[in-house]
């Protein structure tokens, strides 16, 4: 009898059998997965305004009491609880401001404040004296440059201490109705990618990515929306795809 032939194997009965080929059965399992993402409607990395309005609209259907999670009354504090918000939960910042608050009503009460005083009830927030430093600064220039109020202007906004854009487009949008930008902190950023409206990942260039897609009146609500989907169902690690509402919408999706 004779032996197999290198490279193939010998049945019972002697017949030789081929190899599988790998290559051909890969192929054939891309395309099935394309074809089943295709059926189920999902667009590739698109930034359309017509979708763009799909998934906002389906967006405030399931979240209609989306809102600012600072909690706040009126500009100034606003203003103030948003510089705590960095690198820290909206939860933890609204435990600490209200004996802030208390103890610093204003901007002139704040400016005249001793650093470690205010570094002591700002503690759990996290980098608190960088924090306390620039809270004492932006209030001094309130009330040096402003008459101690908040000025309803990007640029003047952004000069203050400690005050970026994104802080800038949180205090427009909540406390004055102005929709000068989108604020894009990590909930939006990771959202607009996996949702195929950016694939960049600088909060800048994310927020120019989103203005065109979106009508000037809708930017403060989107970025509320997005954050509260953020926490909800499209968690950074988890996302529960399966729960998602914006599925049928999302490339990134798993069914």
């Amino acid at each position: 009898m004779k032996k197999g032939v290198r490279g193939q194997g010998s049945g019972p009965a002697g017949k030789s059998r081929s190899p599988r080929p790998r290559t051909t059965a890969k192929k054939s399992a891309n395309k099935k997965a394309t074809a089943r993402s295709r059926a189920r409607g999902k667009p590739r990395l698109a930034r359309d305004p017509e979708r763009a309005e799909r998934l906002y609209d389906v967006l405030a259907a399931t979240y209609p009491d989306a809102h600012c999670a600072l909690d706040h009354r009126g500009a100034f504090e606003l203003l103030v609880a948003t510089i705590l918000s960095a690198q820290c939960t909206d939860k933890r910042v609204n435990m600490v401001t209200p004996a802030l608050f208390a103890r610093y009503p204003n901007a002139a009460a704040l400016a005249a404040a001793r650093q470690e005083d205010v570094e002591e009830i700002i503690r759990t927030t996290g980098f608190f004296r960088n924090k306390a430093a620039n809270l004492i600064a932006m209030a001094g220039a309130l009330v040096d440059r402003h008459g101690g109020e908040v000025p309803a202007d990007m640029d003047a906004l952004v000069a203050l201490p400690g005050v970026g854009r994104k802080t800038a487009n949180v205090v427009l949008g909540n406390a004055f109705g102005r929709n000068e930008g989108i604020v894009v902190d990590t909930h939006v950023s990771r959202l607009s990618q996996r949702l195929g409206l950016t694939a960049d990942t600088d909060p800048v260039k994310i927020e120019s990515s989103l203005i065109p897609l979106f009508p000037n009146d809708r930017w403060t609500m989107l970025s509320h929306l997005l954050i509260e989907h953020g926490r909800q169902l499209c968690d950074a690690k988890k996302p529960r795809c399966a729960d998602c509402p914006l599925l049928e919408l999302c490339p990134s999706g798993a069914p």
